[in-house]
């Protein structure tokens, strides 16, 4: 197995950390900018287009997003191989998040009637839910792109070559967001396809990214360093390592994500000013979100290579400035909710309000905004110390403590909210705003114990290298 000396760089320094990160946080940024225009365009097309987006759309991530946060873990077998010093190994890593993204394509495919169970029992009017059901069935064509996309990235991504990264997606993202004004309202010459148009628009984003990225991994210049043709063969005892490790976290997302999906379900039964102003500051919080999701991959990747390294010091310090460059962010963000609110939600005055008066909707979203501000603080702490976890191994760590703290309060306090108390939209919000805090505190606790630093992910202690792993052809 080809290996190669440690690069020679500075450690643990705020440099290196920004050097990995900022490519993360501005193609997370990306992915913020395609859906806030998605669910804007959508806004000024029509009320019931508007608020059939956001149900839907996350229901379909709910979905998928389990399956890519497994493929998506090859991410963190490249850092660790890297930084080890092992070029082939990181190939083959990637090689079996390739072969788990085409085996999830079928299975995702055959998700479309719990999909569809799903949005119908959730108690949506009928010409939403028509809407819903039709954005749905369209967006789940793109799911097998999205996981082939978190294989492929993670092959650059683990070694830290996250412009690469960032270029793919600006490329697919800024072709998602045209197709999206294109097809929904029908420019160009295009037809007018409503909220049908931004659902093709989405699939044609999501296979335009793995595209790029295959045909990058496959280039020559790649294939003679890395030997990655060569490598694209089944490892059985990587995929089942790669499968003990990275199904906790798909299963973490998924529960985690489909707790919040239930959230926003039970949202759409409190009426159009709800539905609508919860909509609006969801869509404005992607602003502070994705970028944080950046910057829990860039922890997630540096944590790993230390890690990969022999040096779990460094690892730890990594994710600590990890944590204060996300903080910083999410404070700027969310002092802009405070201080200028009106500017967020006027820019959504379109046709998304429809029936529902300006005099109640602003004053609701306003409030909203101001619950985000805290918000966001929480959240990041959240995904950027569990990203750091996760480069760590630990994996099943966040999977058993997210999940009991989304199903045993969130889910199990959202339900009570709503058909035992009847609460309404600030109560439902604020038990959120709760559960994000407590995720918060459970993951900064659980770094700090420093139990994540004595996982052997790649089982050296009996494996070492990945030239001794019996290969199946």
């Amino acid at each position: 197995m080809q290996t190669m000396e440690p690069e020679s760089r500075p450690f643990g320094g705020w440099r290196e950390l920004m050097q990995i990160a900022w490519p993360l946080i501005i193609s997370s940024g990306t992915f913020a900018v395609l859906n806030f225009c998605d669910r804007l365009f959508l806004s000024w097309y029509s009320e019931e287009a508007f608020r059939a987006s956001l149900p839907s759309g996350i229901l379909f991530f709910t979905l998928v997003c389990g399956f890519m946060a497994l493929a998506g873990f090859a991410n963190t077998f490249v850092a660790q191989f890297w930084g080890a010093g092992d070029k082939e190994g990181c190939a083959c890593a990637t090689a079996q998040g390739i072969f788990f993204s085409l085996l999830s394509i079928p299975l995702i495919i055959a998700l479309v009637p719990v999909g569809l169970w799903f949005l119908r029992i959730s108690g949506h009017g009928a010409e939403v839910l028509a809407l819903e059901e039709e954005y749905f069935k369209i967006l789940i064509w793109g799911g097998g792109g999205m996981v082939l996309s978190s294989a492929l990235s993670s092959f650059f991504s683990g070694r830290g070559k996250t412009f690469v990264v960032l270029s793919c997606n600006i490329i697919a993202n800024s072709l998602n967001i045209l197709l999206n004004y294109l097809l929904i309202f029908g420019k160009w010459g295009f037809p007018e396809m409503g909220i049908a148009g931004a659902g093709w628009a989405t699939v044609i984003g999501s296979w335009t990214s793995p595209l790029i990225f295959a045909l990058l991994y496959f280039s020559k210049t790649v294939n003679t360093e890395f030997k990655t043709i060569h490598n694209l063969r089944f490892n059985r005892w990587l995929f089942m390592r790669m499968i003990r490790f990275g199904l906790p976290s798909g299963l973490h997302w998924f529960l985690d994500v489909a707790a919040f999906t239930i959230f926003v379900m039970l949202i759409g039964r409190m009426g159009p000013v709800a539905h609508v102003a919860s909509n609006i500051a969801l869509s404005v919080n992607l602003l502070a979100f994705m970028p944080m999701v950046g910057v829990g991959m860039a922890a997630s990747i540096l944590v790993g290579q230390y890690l990969g390294r022999n040096q779990p010091d460094y690892a730890g310090r990594m994710g600590w400035l990890a944590l204060k460059v996300g903080v910083g962010y999410t404070v700027f963000i969310g002092s802009t909710f405070l201080l200028f609110p009106s500017v967020y939600t006027h820019v959504f005055e379109g046709n998304a309000h429809g029936s529902v008066p300006l005099e109640e909707l602003l004053p609701m979203v306003r409030v909203l905004l101001v619950m985000l501000a805290i918000w966001g603080t929480a959240d990041a702490s959240a995904i950027i110390i569990s990203g750091a976890l996760k480069g760590a191994g630990d994996t099943h760590f966040v999977m058993y403590f997210q999940s009991a703290v989304a199903w045993g309060f969130l889910v199990l306090g959202q339900l009570v909210i709503v058909f035992v108390f009847k609460a309404g939209v600030y109560a439902s919000w604020a038990w959120t705003l709760l559960y994000i805090i407590i995720l918060g505190i459970g993951f900064i606790l659980r770094f700090r114990s420093s139990r994540w630093k004595s996982i052997d992910l790649l089982d050296r202690r009996a494996t070492v290298s990945i030239d001794s792993i019996p290969v199946e052809h």
